[in-house]
């Protein structure tokens, strides 16, 4: 275990490095009108600037946790610090909505390689009894990042443009660079001899792809249905070489036999596609609806992160006391109820009343967030902390592309392929109360994953 020096320099780079992509996935959500504007973007097309960095950090996020095993944590973290950099630049010099989608793809893969690290590193460094704390901190930065992403990208929109955003994140990411080779000496690589499973990752990445292009296209003809035929076959095809190979990207005995590990992860899958789609929804609701400006837009959406990282840290600490199971589980139903108050929600809403909903929504879900990734860590060897933070990255990453999926579809519903215009605000509101109506149920069921996992620690 490393000393408290060291200790605290690696929580300072890891968080720093937590900082950087929720502050990119809040920012730009605010900017979406504004890209709009300038690329003239179908619904279905505008969709897909968030969704192209969800899908590409989803499929290598648990690939990076498995060669961050073998390869050394650090060094794929710096790999996605400088890969996440140099792809902010090339992001805010794009000259077309296409480039635009297949930057963010680039950007996506950066950001799996921090995701599919940091945690691990951060749990390799603490002991059981401080983890929590350390974990509640990083995730307390995260929700820093959401916090300020909203009303800096609403900010910086307004009066810079919205390629100001990808440019910012520039020289917070070369320091963390800096920081990481000037003052983290030491490698975490517990799986050194093993060696990596390149053809698991390839049908693993095939699958996941096929299953979230799938949802995205589900109204065609055949494109829809064939790609969702494919993921899934993809996937079946995974677990069954998973199971039968010596070092596999995913360790299929690890998921059955973890019972809190399996319900954990599933809990947070559900908490995440239940929750992102909020800020997105929200943020077009006080621009194309309510006329608000990005700046307005983005400091009425602070409200849920700022929840979020002042009661972070207060719920790790909790769950290293408590058992995390309760603490967890009691997030989650306080999620329910603000994303039920959101089904009411009708041209005349009240910012009041969005607040307050937002409220709620942050401290549940910061409630839910640090008890359940200290009860993923703390359940398995130190062995796979790489891939298991790939995991809890990869739940995060899914759960938030099926959140964004199943709003193309329910935008393509009640909207289609076109442009929010104003004759369609009255099937744009229909279309958001259906779809807070879905992630309600969602985060409802979500509860029972999160009780039925167990107790991680025996009481007495």
């Amino acid at each position: 275990m490393e000393n408290k020096s060291n200790k605290g320099i690696i929580l300072f780079i890891c968080t720093l490095g937590a900082f950087l992509t929720p502050f990119m996935s809040s920012s730009i959500v605010v900017a979406l009108p504004s890209i709009d504007r300038e690329f003239a973007m179908s619904t279905a097309l505008l969709n897909w600037v968030p969704t192209s960095f969800l899908l590409a950090s989803a499929i290598f996020v648990v690939p990076f946790g498995r060669a961050a095993d073998i390869l050394g944590r650090k060094r794929v973290y710096l790999f996605g610090i400088s890969l996440f950099t140099l792809a902010s630049v090339l992001c805010g010099l794009s000259l077309s909505s296409p480039m635009l989608v297949a930057l963010r793809v680039i950007q996506g893969i950066g950001a799996a390689a921090i995701f599919g690290t940091s945690v691990a590193i951060l749990t390799a460094a603490y002991s059981p009894g401080e983890r929590g704390k350390a974990l509640g901190i990083n995730v307390a930065v995260t929700y820093l990042g959401l916090s300020l992403g909203p009303f800096l990208g609403g900010f910086l929109t307004e009066h810079l443009g919205w390629r100001s955003i990808f440019f910012v994140n520039v020289p917070l990411g070369l320091a963390v660079i800096i920081l990481t080779l000037a003052r983290i000496k030491q490698e975490w690589a517990e799986a050194v001899d093993e060696k990596f499973d390149y053809v698991g990752f390839l049908v693993y990445g095939t699958g996941l792809f096929c299953l979230m292009a799938g949802l995205s296209f589900i109204r065609s003809e055949w494109l829809g249905p064939f790609l969702l035929s494919t993921g899934i076959a993809a996937m079946a095809a995974f677990s069954f070489m998973e199971a039968r190979v010596e070092n596999p990207v995913i360790n299929m005995n690890l998921l059955k036999n973890n019972r809190i590990l399996v319900f954990s992860i599933l809990a947070a899958l559900i908490n995440y596609c239940a929750t992102y789609a909020v800020t997105y929804l929200l943020s077009l609701y006080l621009q194309y609806i309510k006329g608000f400006g990005p700046q307005y837009a983005g400091l009425i959406l602070v409200a849920q992160p700022a929840v979020q990282a002042v009661f972070s840290p207060l719920a790790g600490r909790m769950s290293d006391r408590l058992e995390p199971q309760k603490v967890a589980s009691m997030g989650m139903a306080l999620t329910t109820l603000g994303l039920a108050v959101l089904v009411f929600v009708n041209n005349n809403t009240s910012v009041l009343f969005l607040v307050a909903a937002l409220l709620v929504l942050g401290l549940g879900y910061a409630l839910f967030v640090s008890p359940n990734t200290n009860a993923v860590m703390g359940s398995v060897d130190k062995k796979y902390y790489g891939v298991t933070s790939g995991l809890i990255g990869t739940a995060r990453l899914v759960g938030q592309t099926f959140s964004m999926g199943i709003t193309s579809l329910i935008f393509s519903i009640y909207i289609g392929n076109a442009q929010i215009a104003r004759e369609y605000h009255p099937h744009f509101i229909e279309s958001i109360r259906m779809i807070f109506i879905i992630l309600t149920v969602l985060s409802f069921l979500g509860i029972f994953f999160s009780l039925a996992r167990g107790k991680l620690r025996e009481e007495g």
